[in-house]
């Protein structure tokens, strides 16, 4: 039985839809509408796109459709760019960014990017400003302290995580264009969706390389059952999360892996010291509190985790690295304190405002040589 969606949802369905995907047919949108909405019209989907087109999609081919506009409050603005020691910040969306960038240019990814369209939306980002609501979840204060706000993945619907997995298919294949052969491409995930960001970067071409894991303790998971906490006390609804994937993935090597390095300077991960495999178990910890005081971002990573993976990616010491979701700078900031060159894409200007300053109090931080 079809529903009765509102035009307005329909409309954000199809948007966010086409804003994950270069584009896409009428089938393959009414799917993505139907994921998310439940059994709405096909007719619906497409009188939509036929009422505004040219205005918001175009025809991209016979029977295609993309997105002609960025969606209402992504309006492109002119990209600003900062050199900040060997970084540099640039103001943009970076799937804009990537399709234009020179192909084979970068030769690492190291990012933590939103695991999928919802939680860095404006609606979301507006609530967890505000303290309270959507996806953001707000934990309560422990002995005092305001602990750090989390994402509630496990709200996510079959139709968001359809427009992830167009998300992160789209953003491998703009990668894959950009990367050079042998590449490392690092992407922090959840537990509950790295299959998905996994399954999608690795259909775009990349070769799955496996995952790094940071040992670390959140505050995911454990909770006993809502409303019923005492008549269950003994029960908890998810395994208390005591780890955090990182996806490994590669660019595919051009020839032998000795080839491409002599050739690309990439296709493996650096040792340090040179009689140490680098490892994909790293112990970690939150991010420490001076840290959060530079930089209060909601994903902010520790820098002696960072400059870890980042430190390793570039097996000759030479190349890019990017991160395409710079957040608050901290990759870029990294990259800075093991001598790296680096570019970081953000498109959120309050993000972008916070990276500028960040970028050089993170690096400058004394932290134990993640090599020693």
């Amino acid at each position: 039985m079809s529903v009765r969606a509102s035009p307005g949802h329909v409309r954000d369905s199809i948007v966010n839809y086409l804003a994950a995907a270069e584009s896409a047919s009428l089938a393959e949108i009414h799917e993505a509408v139907k994921a998310r909405l439940g059994q709405v019209p096909a007719s619906s989907v497409r009188s939509y796109l036929n009422l505004n087109t040219p205005g918001l999609f175009e025809r991209a081919a016979r029977g295609r459709y993309s997105l002609k506009a960025a969606p209402v409050g992504l309006e492109k603005r002119p990209e600003l760019v900062h050199k900040i020691g060997r970084a540099t910040l640039i103001q943009t969306d970076c799937f804009d960014w990537l399709r234009r960038c020179a192909a084979h240019s970068i030769h690492a990814v190291v990012t933590d990017p939103p695991y999928g369209l919802r939680e860095y939306s404006a609606a979301e980002q507006a609530k967890l400003r505000a303290g309270r609501g959507g996806v953001w979840r707000i934990p309560p204060s422990f002995d005092g302290h305001r602990r750090a706000p989390l994402p509630r993945f496990t709200v996510l619907s079959a139709g968001d995580r359809l427009l992830m997995h167009e998300f992160f298919l789209e953003f491998g294949r703009q990668v894959l264009r950009a990367t050079v052969p042998g590449a490392n491409v690092i992407v922090a995930s959840h537990p509950l969706l790295a299959h998905v960001v996994a399954g999608a970067m690795s259909a775009a071409g990349l070769d799955l390389r496996g995952q790094i894991i940071r040992l670390v303790m959140t505050m995911r998971g454990g909770d006993r059952p809502k409303n019923a906490h005492r008549e269950f006390s003994e029960v908890s609804m998810l395994p208390r999360s005591m780890f955090e994937p990182w996806i490994v993935l590669r660019h595919p090597l051009d020839g032998r892996a000795q080839d491409n390095l002599r050739r690309w300077k990439t296709g493996g991960f650096r040792r340090r010291p040179r009689d140490k495999p680098f490892g994909d178990v790293i112990q970690s910890h939150p991010t420490p509190r001076p840290e959060r005081r530079i930089a209060p971002h909601p994903s902010l990573k520790p820098q002696a985790f960072l400059r870890a993976v980042v430190q390793a990616v570039l097996p000759r010491e030479e190349g890019i690295v990017l991160d395409p979701f710079a957040g608050s700078g901290s990759t870029l900031a990294a990259a800075n304190a093991v001598g790296y060159d680096s570019i970081g894409l953000e498109r959120d200007s309050r993000y972008f405002a916070m990276a500028r300053g960040a970028i050089v109090e993170l690096g400058e931080l004394t932290i134990r040589d993640p090599g020693a």
